[in-house]
């Protein structure tokens, strides 16, 4: 049974026709990335999968349980936790009571899950007590996924991880991406890096104005062609 799986989606805006019949599926376990330019359908996806926007038609199902016609806080319950593009921290608030704030789903903060981002994290222990506005992008993208984690996800949601980060700090962001999948977490990452993001990756998805044109696992991906002209460059 896959752990999130969206089958033959039809997602609207009005008219406008945005993800025409997308099929894709994450296992438990998985690392996933789902890539494309700008207007490709990544980020109506992630609201699908999310409930923000529902389908006209298809199904979108958790743990094989339909979730269609269910709201995000019902998905959120069901173990999906997001990481949203530009992080969205609470800058007024500490490090340590934007964690806090990751754990409510769950009624209040556990101490084990502290610890376990605090040991991913030794910068956010190090940054507990500051406002997190005045972290830099590389802090704050921590932060966000420790946040995430404190929810004890079945499924992590990445939207766009390297977006506003200079290069070095993508390389390092995606070394604890694959150190966060390495504990045990699924992961989506929705990307327009695609060489980084396939080199992590277990499968991966590419989208193109709302349709799925390649999948396989991330390695054949990186040696197709078509691919590497449009996305990798060569």
């Amino acid at each position: 049974m896959s752990l999130l799986e969206l089958e033959s989606v039809d997602t609207y805006y009005g008219q406008i026709h945005i993800l025409q019949g997308l099929s894709i599926r994450i296992e438990p376990g998985e690392l996933v990335c789902l890539l494309g330019g700008n207007a490709s359908g990544k980020s109506t996806t992630l609201k699908t999968i999310l409930g923000i926007v529902r389908p006209r038609r298809g199904a979108v199902r958790i743990d094989g349980e339909d979730v269609t016609r269910r709201p995000t806080s019902y998905r959120i319950g069901r173990g999906l936790a997001i990481v949203p593009e530009n992080r969205r921290l609470f800058a007024p608030m500490t490090v340590l009571e934007n964690l806090e704030m990751g754990a409510y789903v769950r009624g209040g903060v556990d101490r084990e899950d502290l610890e376990r981002v605090y040991t991913l994290f030794p910068r956010v222990y190090e940054r507990r007590n500051q406002l997190a506005g005045t972290l830099s992008g590389g802090e704050q993208q921590m932060v966000a996924m420790g946040r995430a984690l404190m929810s004890r996800p079945k499924l992590l949601l990445m939207d766009e991880p390297s977006m506003g980060l200079a290069p070095i700090l993508v390389e390092r962001n995606f070394e604890i991406i694959k150190q966060v999948h390495e504990s045990g977490v699924a992961i989506l990452v929705v990307e327009q890096n695609a060489n980084v993001s396939l080199s992590i990756a277990d499968r991966g998805y590419v989208l193109s104005t709302g349709r799925l044109v390649l999948e396989g696992p991330a390695e054949s991906l990186r040696r197709n062609d078509d691919l590497r002209r449009a996305y990798l460059g060569r």
